[in-house]
């Protein structure tokens, strides 16, 4: 390099140290300047040209225009390349002059000139491609700055040293250079403007980072303006940034299962090779080998869905490691500094420059690297949410029935959860040991082989943490069973709660529960211990290693001394190893998470589906509909057919009953022609669209007329004839909201009649051409089902001309049939028109039921002069007539409130709304979170508890200080002959420290697992023991979902996530005020610049903490919709199926989706701007801690120096950490603010009133009497009940009817007091039951409610939860209730396992298991709603029976749609409009001709 330079009066040699480094005012010669300083710009921009040409290639941007910013860029580029050239030109000159100059002055105008070229078309081939700042560019021009700025100093100095000026051209130009560049580097701060084709973007509220600047996009300034806004008011869910295409749900779903299907296919072919291999006779096993088994890897298609996302972040984390090894350098230098008093000062200041720089590089790096973690696990949680729900939605029944809407709303919550959560430490797997074999290697340089102690120590360590890995796995997997059955037992204790209250059988659930989270706190508590010995095991580690190591090192040979240099650099080194070593805890019990996770996950995705080619579209026989040839079907692979040979053809435009008695395969028949069920032989078709009518309906969370268009466009004059003809519009009269009313969960806020008349008026409406109709009349009125068949169903309604298969208990209505097709026991046993069949034995027994002679046109009542006054206008006006496809699948998005179409009422739709509502939204907290919420969880600990943690952790701090400062002492020991003295006693006192520390660290640890199990266990009991006794209101107006929720979501941060957080929390804390004193106690000057650190951190750290609480906030309200539509689209599938709805509800879920990760994406963002700033103060604290030991050089000696330094260089990253953890627990504490309200609900009345318990036997006589009796659903709303005043003597029969919305169920709701009385009273026997507790009453009357809820479990469970009642007792009533023939018919008998629901059992047998329950409680008063609805005319003719006889003494109340089977009564109340209209015996009301005579004409009785 030195002949690159020359000689003479311009030459020089190319490094003289005397100049550069022995010298107080220190320079670089001309020769480095001119030469290596000149090209690293220009090095570094040719290096990354290849890679970013690639990029430039690739990306799909449209150009930018011309603007006044890039060209000022082109000509400032050309302008140096001119400047470079001249200086070029001008060594030529000097070579025709005959004065040489140096070969360097010809290199590095050509390199700079050429590079300054490339950077010309650099900047317009950009611009080509879109860019609109370039990152590669703006580090090139200010590599140019600040390489140019040491011959800017130099040129200046040699100028004054030689009063002249040595080269007056070559000056010019540089500093004309100079000028260049530095405006360069200024303008390419500056983003061009968007791309000119760039589309129009309709978003409201774009993610700033897709337009950021390249500095912007490196100090995470682009989020600036968020956190100012969370700062200045409480964010809103309109404030979040829209997500990017790209983290989209829809994108990553399609993206994930892509990878999983070929991972699908390629198990396939791996196991049809395997099977021809062994069918050739090539298989054989050889060496004993097993054949594997060939599983798709749900792992593998995440790696490949995310393998980019995780590449990057992965380089960033090896960059961040790899640069984390220059501090301990710099700090070795320092203390040599310290040690050499002959050594210049600049070296000190240059020293914590550099320490300055390298740490704020290494931030960046950091913080980038958690930025693309945390999105890539982000999306990860996204793809792994959309595609559980796409799976649930094509699950066979089997599988469903098997995986419960609890486990699977714990796939979505938890499971996805868990992968996010993990991706943090995942790079860790690789960066681990990259850090541990670099901290050894360091080591070894400084120790020799006494590192191999420490080393020999860490592998020692594994075998031990591995071993306790595999236990936390096992505990684990055991917690997430009893977490499931907890969630399912939750969720079928929420469905079912009515049922609950009305047996008086919470506290037997109650228990049940509580079991199963005893059982789950033991192995909580069990894991938390083995967390703990853990913990203490890898954050021991370092220290033990230190110790093992340094007695190795000072033991080994009495000749090593151990000096400030060697202790504190190592201890720096084992510092960065107790950052893998404190994660592997963590990494490890994610592991185990994620791998029972992954599991799970697996499993559910490899499930069965519905066969799609089940039934066949397209290919039929000409003139059919409907054809069946041969059919076998099942319920499940492993169970026995249910339908056995069906051989059944349908034509086109027929009008088909399906009747038979009860269990013969009628709602079964149906669903195989939905394709429902499994098929094991046998073909059918079934040709053109489908409309399915459930029998028991399926109504969605949404308004009323949502449920009726089903996502479909509105047609004002189609849905107006559908509101009509299924006798609607008397209902809207009645609803606050009209159509526009929102239908609660479940249809809660409809009766069981309004409900199916919604989901037959969404069949009627979807105009399809087949109607597949499961015993819609069934729940409705007579009078009403009359009135349904014949302007829906008959001959003469809507759907004449479309093919309608019908079944039906009703034979009334067979004669009007085209055909009748009978099944018995799974067969078609005879099939024909009904003249031909009514001689069959079921027919006899059903026509002594009904009369359908009766049914002529002149008995009919015309509900059309009823219900002439409707609530749409005529003249309503309508935008939806001409909706293409995508805005009908707009349309169908107005459940989230974003899309809302705009004049289909001609009220205001805020007015519908208001008066609409029942669902409230869940209230979202704002400010801070309040004390009392920390208090309260600190109180769940126990404050001894609490006490007992910070002795623990001030006891760990005073030890960690001590150890360091009795090291620091020791290496300033003054050495005898090469030697130090008393190493032994030394050794032992720093042994004995740091023993203290390790059994301190355990301590808190064990204390903190002992008091978060405590508080989860006292929190779980006080939000279980309200939910179980809120009013039945509260469960009305609340999603399932949003309930769910809280035993799911918010229950799992407070039994997993709270105390790694609070354990973290204090130790970052207790390091960083360890830090801090021992920083100020070496260097009391430091104190100068504490305060102004301390008021940047307290400022940053509630700045950024009032948005990401906010955020946190935004986020949990967020995750209810997702898992109600969940559980609502689980209810649902067969009806979405049948319509083909499919896509929109994936479409639905995305959205709802996508609005939730949002709030996530916006705090992720944040906090990374967070840990920029607060990580700078940190950086902040090492230089200022490095500065002030040089300031003090002359009063500090080696070993405080080592001290004071190596405390600052652990801050760095503590205190961003720091601000997380108290927002983690800020946002997380919510949880505890969530359940601590849900548990502070109202609650209904006491179960039991000590002091006014009615007497043994009560009631004795069954006398019910109302006195002046009105009721309301909840306050605010219309009475349902007005003034009733009427009384049933002892053993009465009065039958209750009354058209739909009369207040016949709410009488029964007033009798148990699911709703208190707002005005009057209820007596039975003479005792006031407002003055009783609800269990004293409850459990003194019996229902058959109207809808037969069963739990999953046994039978027997299902029957007696309590175990009250013997086994003949059981016998006894299921003989009665006509179900011992099916029960004795089972293998498992009285233990026969019901699903979820009962849905392995038909609606009848459910109702007819109700029908046992009351057989066995059997007390004085009995009350039947609507009883036997569901159930075929043969039975409910031996259920009467049964009744009539087994309840012959007691008093009797039923809710009857059937008016058969109230005509013996003794007497009938008739209620109209919540009021008495008629109360008197059948006979005596039939011949007064009112409104009983009215309703027993349209039932043919009369």
């Amino acid at each position: 390099m030195d002949t690159l330079c020359g000689s003479g009066e311009l030459g020089s040699k190319f490094w003289d140290s005397n100049l550069s480094v022995y010298t107080d005012n220190p320079d670089l010669t001309p020769c480095f300047q001119n030469s290596l300083l000149a090209w690293i710009p220009c090095i570094y921009l040719w290096v990354t040209l290849p890679c970013y040409l690639l990029y430039l290639k690739h990306r799909r941007h449209d150009y930018i225009v011309l603007s006044l910013l890039s060209k000022l860029k082109t000509v400032l580029a050309i302008l140096l390349w001119c400047v470079s050239w001249a200086d070029l030109f001008y060594s030529f000159h000097g070579l025709v002059q005959g004065w040489a100059p140096a070969p360097v002055f010809f290199v590095t105008p050509l390199v700079v000139g050429l590079t300054m070229l490339l950077a010309t078309l650099l900047i317009q081939y950009e611009r080509l491609r879109g860019v609109q700042s370039s990152g590669i560019l703006i580090i090139f021009w200010f590599l140019c700055v600040i390489c140019a700025i040491i011959p800017f100093r130099s040129k200046i100095l040699s100028a004054v040293r030689e009063g002249k000026i040595l080269d007056p051209f070559r000056f010019t130009t540089f500093y004309i250079y100079f000028a260049l560049v530095l405006s360069a580097f200024i303008l390419s701060c500056f983003r061009e403007k968007p791309p000119f084709f760039t589309p129009e973007n309709d978003d409201p509220n774009p993610c700033p980072k897709d337009n950021a600047g390249f500095l912007s996009r490196l100090t995470f300034l682009w989020v600036t303006k968020m956190v100012i806004l969370g700062y200045r008011r409480p964010l809103e869910e309109q404030d979040l940034w829209s997500l990017s295409e790209n983290n989209r749900c829809h994108k990553l779903v399609q993206q994930l299962l892509e990878a999983w299907k070929k991972q699908q296919k390629s198990a396939v072919g791996t196991k049809a090779a395997a099977f021809e291999k062994k069918a050739s006779g090539e298989g054989k096993v050889l060496l004993g080998g097993r054949t594997r088994s060939h599983q798709p890897s749900f792992l593998w298609a995440l790696l490949t869905t995310f393998k980019f996302d995780i590449i990057i972040s992965m380089c960033f984390k090896v960059t961040w490691d790899l640069l984390s090894f220059i501090s301990p350098q710099l700090l070795s230098i320092l203390i040599r500094f310290f040690s050499n008093p002959s050594a210049p000062s600049w070296w000190g200041y240059l020293l914590a420059v550099l320490m300055l720089i390298t740490s704020t590089i290494q931030m960046l790096t950091y913080q980038h690297y958690f930025y693309h973690i945390y999105v890539t696990g982000l999306r990860v949680r996204t793809g792994i949410m959309g595609a559980i729900y796409r799976k649930m939605l094509v699950i066979t029944n089997s599988v469903k029935s098997d995986s419960t809407v609890g486990e699977m709303v714990n796939l979505m919550s938890v499971d996805a959860q868990h992968f996010m959560d993990i991706a943090p430490y995942l790079n860790l797997l690789i960066s681990g040991p990259l850090q541990i074999s670099l901290s050894i290697y360091f080591l070894w340089q400084i120790l020799g082989p006494s590192a191999l102690a420490g080393m020999a120590f860490i592998v020692l360590m594994i075998p031990i943490n591995w071993a306790v890995a595999l236990k936390m796995k096992s505990f684990q997997e055991q917690q997430m069973k009893f977490k499931d059955s907890r969630i399912k037992m939750m969720n079928e204790i929420l469905g079912g709660i009515k049922v609950l209250k009305m047996y008086t059988w919470e506290p037997s659930f109650l228990e049940q529960v509580e079991g199963i989270r005893k059982k789950e706190l033991q192995l909580l508590r069990k894991n938390g211990y083995f967390l703990a010995i853990s913990i203490f095991s890898w954050l021991c580690t370092p220290l033990l290693v230190s110790l093992v190591t340094l007695w190795a090192y000072v033991i080994s040979d009495p000749n090593n001394v151990l000096d400030a240099e060697k202790a504190f650099v190592s201890i720096s080194l084992f510092d960065l190893l107790r950052n893998p070593l404190f994660l592997m805890p963590q990494l490890t019990s994610q592991l185990t998470q994620i791998g029972v996770s992954l599991k799970r996950i697996q499993r559910f995705l490899n499930e069965n589906e519905l066969d799609p080619q089940c039934v066949e579209r397209n290919t039929i026989s000409p003139g059919f509909a409907i054809t069946i040839q041969n059919g076998t079907f099942t319920w499940a692979q492993d169970l026995p057919p249910t339908l056995h040979s069906i051989d059944i053809q349908i034509q086109k435009g027929a009008l088909v009953a399906v009747v038979g008695p009860l269990g013969c395969g009628k709602s079964s028949l149906v669903s195989a022609l939905l394709g429902e069920m499994e098929k094991l032989e046998g073909k059918v078709s079934v040709k053109g669209s489908v409309a399915y009518v459930p029998q028991q309906a399926w109504i969605q969370n949404c308004t009323l007329q949502e449920n009726v268009l089903f996502g479909r466009t509105l047609d004002l004059k189609r849905y107006r004839q559908a509101l009509k003809t299924c006798a609607l519009l008397a209902d809207l009269k009645m609803l606050p909201g009209g159509d526009q009313t929102e239908i609660g969960e479940k249809g809660i806020n409809l009766s069981t009649g309004q409900r199916q008349r919604v989901s037959l008026a969404r069949a009627v409406y979807s105009d399809a051409d087949i109607f597949l109709l499961d015993d819609p009349l069934s729940a409705v009125d007579s009078h009403v089902g009359k009135h349904i068949f014949d302007k829906v169903i008959g001959p003469e309604g809507v759907l004449a001309g479309k093919t309608r298969v019908l079944v039906t208990h009703s034979t009334s209505f067979l004669p009007q049939m085209d055909f009748v097709i009978m099944l018995a026991n799974g067969r078609v046993s005879e099939v024909g028109p009904y003249s031909a069949l009514q001689q069959q034995e079921f027919f006899l027994n059903s026509e002594q039921e009904e009369n359908p002679e009766n049914l002529d046109d002149s008995s009919r009542i015309d509900l059309e002069d009823r219900d002439e006054e409707m609530l749409l206008m005529e003249g309503m006006p309508s935008n939806h007539t001409d909706l293409n496809d995508n805005e009908a699948q707009r349309q169908f998005m107005r459940e989230l409130g974003s899309m809302s179409s705009e004049g289909e009422d001609q009220r205001p739709e805020n007015e519908a709304k208001e008066t609409g509502m029942l669902i409230q939204e869940e209230k979202v907290e704002t400010g801070q979170v309040k004390m009392t919420v920390f208090w309260d969880y600190v109180k769940a600990m126990g404050l001894c508890t609490t006490l007992a943690i910070c002795l623990c952790y001030m006891g760990h701090s005073a030890a960690y200080i001590g150890a360091n400062m009795w090291l620091s002492d020791w290496t300033n020991e003054a050495t005898m002959d090469g030697k130090q003295n008393s190493t032994s006693f030394r050794l032992g006192v720093y042994a004995s420290l740091g023993i203290v520390q390790g059994l301190l660290v355990m301590l808190s640890a064990f204390t903190i697992s002992i008091g978060s199990v405590r508080a989860s266990r006292l929190l779980h009991k006080a939000l279980l023991h309200n939910k179980m006794r809120s009013p039945q209101s509260f469960f009305d107006t609340t999603p399932l979902g949003r309930i769910l929720n809280h035993f799911s979501k918010d229950i799992y941060i407070v039994d997993e996530v709270l105390a790694t957080i609070i354990y973290m929390l204090l130790n970052c804390f207790f390091i960083s005020l360890s830090s801090i004193v021992a920083i100020v106690a070496s260097t009391p000057l430091f104190l100068v610049v504490v305060l102004p650190l301390a008021a940047i951190y307290i400022f940053v750290q509630r700045f950024f903490i009032a948005t990401a609480r906010q955020l946190k906030r935004l986020e949990s309200v967020s995750r209810s919709p997702i898992y109600s539509h969940f559980s609502e689209t689980v209810a649902g599938t067969s009806v979405i199926r049948a319509y083909g709805r499919r896509q929109d509800f994936e479409v639905l879920n995305d959205a709802k989706v996508d609005a939730s990760q949002k709030s996530t994406y916006t705090f992720i963002a944040s906090n990374r701007w967070m840990s920029v700033h607060a990580d700078f103060v940190g950086n902040c604290v090492v230089f200022f801690a490095a500065l002030f030991v040089v300031i003090r050089r002359s009063s500090l000696n080696p070993g405080l120096v080592g001290f004071s330094v190596s405390f600052a260089l652990q801050v760095v990253g503590i205190l961003g950490l720091m601000i997380r953890m108290i927002t983690d627990l800020e946002s997380n504490i919510v949880s505890v603010e969530r359940i601590k309200k849900y548990s502070k609900t109202e609650t209904e009345a006491p179960w039991v009133v000590e002091g006014k318990r009615p007497p043994e036997g009560w009631p004795t006589r069954g006398e019910v009497e109302f006195r002046n009796y009105s009721v309301r659903y909840r306050p605010g709303l219309e009475l349902v009940l007005k003034n009733l005043s009427l009384r049933v003597h002892s053993g009465e029969k009065v039958g209750i009817v009354g058209r739909t919305g009369a207040g016949k169920s709410s009488m029964t709701l007033g009798l148990f007091r699911i709703l208190e009385a707002a005005d009057g009273e209820i007596l039975i026997d003479g005792i006031n039951v407002a003055d009783i507790g609800l269990h004293d009453l409850r459990s003194r009357l019996t229902i058959i409610p109207q809808d037969p809820i069963l739990f999953s479990g046994t039978l027997r469970m299902n029957l007696d939860p309590t175990g009250h009642f013997s086994e003949e007792n059981i016998w006894r009533a299921l003989e009665l209730s006509h179900l011992h023939t099916f029960v004795s018919s089972q293998p498992a008998g009285l233990d026969f396992q019901c699903s979820e629901g009962g849905e392995n059992l038909s609606v009848g047998q459910r109702q007819l298991v109700c029908l046992a329950r009351a057989l066995l409680r059997k007390s004085r008063i009995l009350i039947l709603d609507e009883a036997t609805a569901a159930v075929d005319l043969e039975t409910d003719n031996l259920t009467q029976s049964t009744i009539r006889t087994q309840f012959e003494s007691c008093t009797v109340l039923t809710i009857a749609h059937r008016l058969n089977t109230i005509m013996d009564y003794t007497r009938v109340l008739v209620l109209d409009k919540g009021m008495i209209a008629e109360f008197d015996s059948p006979t005596n009301l039939i011949a007064a001709r009112g409104i009983f005579y009215e309703l027993a004409r349209d039932a043919g009785l009369v």
